[in-house]
């Protein structure tokens, strides 16, 4: 790892861009709207790493830390593109090219994104950068005083959401935006008991001495109750990067030297996308990526690498038996018969997979 030059982590990236062409090539991956979610995570140091901050570190307060962003595709899980960063809060800058670089990453086939982001990246900066995408988009937004100001004078009416008592939805323009948008919100009161507590500020939640609000800036048209349900879902982002922290190794950092953590960081990416590429291979026969299940790193080494098995040669042939408890033994022969299939056409890698998923 040392050894390695710092645009090694860029390199990589071009990589897996490449590869998850002819993935979805030769696993007949059709999308032509795909979801992004981009979310930062917080590595908590424990050595001297050039680049660690004192910043945001709710579980570990005080300690250095770095900020990775990451995205990915909520449709396939895939891993597009991020970076490691120090433990400062990403700037507007960072948060546009980041988002510019994403939709390089994505497959020549997309034509239609859709993303989601939550109240860390709220900032002038990333509302044009989907916009400059043609993404549509949901953002959480972060408490202000003018926001408040704007909550306390729109006009609520009961909401059907099960979580809120009311909503609302109002044009608004942030201080250094360029024109106003769309702001739509969630209220619930706040039980007496805690109507002496100090104002706190959330994750996705923010108080005021008598309610709590959901607040969201986007550029859809639907209703409220469909924009806060669609930003729901971008809770399994969450799961995606404990997967890759746990399973990948993705929160080691093994040097002092940011820029081998950074190749280190990219390393561990393209192993969480090689199992999601295998398992782009090892789905049903179905056209719906909506009903496309993940199958996590570590349940996939359990099901296909620690296997119980002997390789034996004989009479110039080689072959794998294996235990007769196996389990899965039809299904990895499955993938593997897929996987022997893969061939470069006259047009790119040829589809092995029908029907197409989409």
């Amino acid at each position: 790892m040392n050894a390695l030059h710092r645009n090694v982590a860029r390199q990589i990236l071009s990589v897996m861009r490449t590869m998850r062409e002819r993935v979805w090539e030769a696993a007949n991956v059709k999308r032509e709207v795909v979801t992004i979610d981009t979310d930062t995570t917080v590595h908590t140091l424990y050595g001297q790493q050039m680049g660690g901050r004192k910043s945001y570190n709710p579980k570990n307060i005080g300690k250095k830390s770095y900020q990775p962003m990451l995205t990915f595709i909520a449709e396939t899980r895939e891993y597009v593109w991020g970076e490691l960063r120090n433990g400062d809060r990403p700037t507007g800058k960072q948060i546009g090219d980041h988002l510019r670089s994403v939709r390089a990453a994505l497959p020549p086939g997309v034509k239609q994104i859709y993303g989601r982001a939550d109240s860390g990246f709220y900032c002038r900066e990333a509302v044009e950068g989907y916009e400059e995408l043609d993404a549509r988009f949901v953002v959480c937004a972060r408490k202000t005083a003018r926001l408040v100001e704007h909550l306390r004078q729109a006009e609520w009416k009961p909401s059907c959401m099960p979580d809120a008592d009311a909503e609302c939805e109002f044009l608004y323009q942030p201080d250094g935006w360029r024109k106003p948008y769309r702001f739509v919100a969630l209220r619930k009161d706040k039980p007496h008991a805690e109507m002496g507590a100090e104002e706190a500020e959330q994750y996705q939640l923010f108080e005021t001495s008598q309610y709590k609000y959901r607040v969201f800036v986007t550029d859809f048209v639907e209703p409220i109750d469909f924009v806060v349900w669609f930003y729901g879902q971008r809770g399994g982002a969450e799961n995606l990067i404990k997967e890759a922290n746990n399973d990948a190794g993705l929160a080691a950092h093994p040097s002092h030297r940011f820029d081998v953590n950074s190749n280190h960081f990219q390393l561990a990416m393209l192993a969480y996308n090689l199992n999601c590429w295998l398992m782009l291979f090892n789905r049903e026969p179905q056209a719906n990526a909506t009903q496309l299940r993940h199958t996590t790193l570590a349940t996939s080494r359990l099901r296909f690498l620690f296997v119980a098995a002997k390789i034996w040669r004989h009479a110039g042939r080689t072959g794998v038996s294996y235990s007769d408890h196996y389990e899965e033994q039809g299904v990895f022969e499955r993938l593997m018969h897929r996987l022997r299939r893969i061939a470069l056409g006259a047009q790119g890698y040829v589809p092995i997979m029908v029907p197409a998923l989409r």
